[in-house]
């Protein structure tokens, strides 16, 4: 897959299977992580290649905005108005997804108790804290039960505590495909199966969590191995601290 801005390519090349379970996507800043989930997400075509979903290619808008009521998408900054109640926004999105009108109460419902805001169902958006958005925008991408959920940089603005419940609803969401954009390796390390590092577009490394801390070694810049990892992926020059 191929994916660009102008004259500017920011994915060349990708060749990218996703299955159930957690995928960590790794990679400094301009890597192109969210142009990789906007791709997935079918927010806009690629420039070359396919993007298939279930093994059939999304070829044109009406195949997108068939395969978008089974995906969920978490953007790093999501849109909300400011008087719409936590329920109503999530409700929306369950909605959007065409989820059936007499499962919808419950799949809402659900999604609350998981990111722990059915106690805030009737709080104003505009009322919650950044890291209590945060999770309404979790309980958006996961309404419903979608096939594929997309989470960029999830755990922005979330203390210690609901950092470790993220990773529960993780946990949770069981023969779902789940790919995870983070900067914080130690969510990788506590929450995925497999990890992707990503450097100027290309992949430089897919495989299993351990299997890549099993390349970091001590000599490498680091408190922990899949962290020195990392850093042993990255062109030298980027390095050094």
């Amino acid at each position: 897959m191929r994916q660009a801005y102008r004259a500017r390519v920011v994915l060349d090349g990708l060749d990218l299977a996703l299955e159930p379970g957690v995928t960590g996507l790794l990679g400094p800043n301009g890597a192109g992580k969210t142009t990789l989930m906007r791709t997935l997400a079918t927010v806009q075509p690629p420039a070359g290649g396919t993007v298939a979903f279930d093994g059939e290619a999304v070829a044109g808008e009406r195949a997108a905005r068939q395969v978008r009521r089974r995906i969920g998408y978490l953007p790093q900054k999501f849109g909300w108005d400011p008087g719409m109640r936590v329920r109503d926004f999530v409700e929306y999105a369950a909605w959007l997804r065409e989820v059936p009108d007499g499962d919808r109460p419950e799949a809402v419902e659900k999604a609350l108790r998981q990111v722990d805001l059915a106690d805030r169902r009737n709080e104003r958006m505009s009322r919650l804290s950044g890291g209590m958005r945060r999770r309404a925008g979790i309980a958006w991408a996961i309404v419903g039960a979608p096939g594929l959920v997309l989470l960029d940089e999830p755990t922005v603005g979330l203390d210690p505590r609901q950092r470790l419940q993220f990773r529960r609803i993780l946990f949770e969401l069981t023969d779902t495909t789940v790919l995870l954009s983070t900067h914080l390796i130690d969510d990788v390390a506590a929450a995925c199966d497999r990890v992707v590092v990503l450097h100027s577009g290309r992949v430089l490394f897919d495989g299993g969590v351990e299997e890549m801390a099993a390349r970091g070694h001590d000599g490498l810049p680091g408190s922990t191995p899949l962290e020195r990892a990392y850093m042993e992926l990255l062109p030298e020059e980027e390095r050094q601290l």
